[in-house]
C-alpha cells in the first residue's frame, strides 16, 4: 500500500526535476521576464477557475492573511523562480539540480537562526555539505574559489535555494487555517503584480513560439500537477516520509540533463553532487540536538 502511494509524489519529483531542464532550455528562447509572469497567470487562472467561488465565499477568513501569504509568495514563486530562469543562462541544468539539494539543509539553517535548536546532523551536515558544493562548483579544486569564485549562475541558483528554504521555513511557522489549495491561489494572485511590473521593467518581451511549450509546463504540471501529486503523497504516507523522497530530486534532474540536453556528466558532478546528499541526509536523520546530555549523564 505505502509504495502505491509513493508512485504519486515520485511522479512530482520527476515533474519539478524537468522544470529545472525547463528553465535551462527558456533560457535561449524567452526572456526570464516573460516566462516568469506568464507562467504564474497561467497557473493563477487556472486555479481560480477551480477555487476561485470558494477562495471567494472565505475572503473575510483569508483577508487578514493575505500579508502572509504575499510573502510567501514573493519567496517561493517570484524570487525563487525568477533568479532560476536568470540562472539558468549561466549555469548548466546539472548544476542547478545539485544546487536545489541543499533547500532541505538550508531550511534547517534558517530555522536554527529564527531560535530552534541546533542538532548533531545540521552541524555536520552543513560541513559536509559545504564542502561537497564546493567541490562541485570548482570542479574538484576548492582552492580556485578563492582566486576565481563562482560563477554568476551559481550564485543565483544558491540564493533562489535559500529564498525558498526560507518559503519552507515559514510556511511551516504560519498556521493558515483554510485549504491549501486555497492558500495557493492567494499566494498566486498577490504576486501577478510584482511579476507584471518586472515584466514590464524588461520592455514587454514578447511570448516566442518555442517558449510557449515551456510556459505551458511550468504552469500546469510544474505548478499545478505536480503540487496536487505531493500534497497527496504528503497526506498518504506523512510529511517525514514524503520529505526523503525530495531527495531524489537532484538525481533525477541531472539524468534528465544527461539524457535531454546532452549536458556531460564528470567526476567532480559525482562527487561533489554525493558529499552534498549526504549531509543534507545527515540534517534530516541525525536529530539529536546539540549538546544534549546522553541518559546516562
Amino acid at each position: 500500500m505505502q509504495l502505491k502511494h509513493t508512485i504519486f509524489p515520485v511522479i512530482a519529483v520527476l515533474i519539478w526535476s524537468a522544470n529545472t531542464v525547463v528553465s535551462k532550455l527558456a533560457a535561449n528562447v524567452i526572456d526570464p521576464a516573460a516566462i516568469s509572469f506568464y507562467r504564474w497567470l497561467l497557473a493563477g487562472i487556472v486555479l481560480a477557475l477551480f477555487c476561485g467561488k470558494q477562495v471567494w465565499r472565505q475572503r473575510r477568513q483569508i483577508l487578514p492573511y493575505v500579508p502572509k501569504l504575499f510573502v510567501l509568495g514573493m519567496l517561493g514563486m517570484v524570487m525563487y523562480q525568477c533568479l532560476a530562469y536568470i540562472a539558468a543562462q549561466t549555469t548548466t541544468a546539472t548544476n542547478m539540480g545539485i544546487i536545489v539539494s541543499l533547500m532541505p539543509l538550508l531550511a534547517v539553517g534558517l530555522s536554527v537562526l529564527l531560535g530552534e535548536a541546533a542538532t548533531v546532523g545540521s552541524v555536520l551536515g552543513g560541513v559536509l555539505s559545504l564542502f561537497g558544493l564546493a567541490y562541485l562548483l570548482s570542479q574538484g579544486d576548492p582552492a580556485a574559489l578563492l582566486s576565481h569564485g563562482v560563477t554568476i549562475g551559481d550564485g543565483l541558483m544558491l540564493l533562489a535555494s535559500l529564498s525558498y528554504a526560507g518559503y519552507s521555513v515559514l510556511l511551516k511557522r504560519w498556521t493558515l487555517p483554510f485549504n491549501k489549495w486555497h492558500a495557493l491561489t492567494v499566494q498566486i494572485w498577490t504576486v501577478i503584480p510584482p511579476l507584471f511590473i518586472y515584466y514590464l521593467s524588461q520592455s514587454a518581451p514578447p511570448m516566442t513560439a518555442a517558449g510557449l511549450p515551456l510556459v505551458l509546463y511550468a504552469g500546469i504540471p510544474a505548478s499545478i500537477f505536480a503540487p496536487f501529486l505531493w500534497m497527496y503523497g504528503v497526506g498518504k504516507l506523512g510529511p517525514s516520509r514524503t520529505a526523503m523522497l525530495m531527495n531524489l530530486l537532484p538525481v533525477s534532474t541531472v539524468l534528465i540533463a544527461v539524457l535531454f540536453l546532452g549536458e556531460s556528466l564528470h567526476g567532480y558532478h559525482l562527487i561533489g553532487g554525493g558529499i552534498t546528499l549526504l549531509g543534507v541526509a545527515l540534517a534530516q536523520y541525525l536529530k539529536r540536538p546539540l549538546g544534549r546530555r546522553t541518559a546516562a549523564a
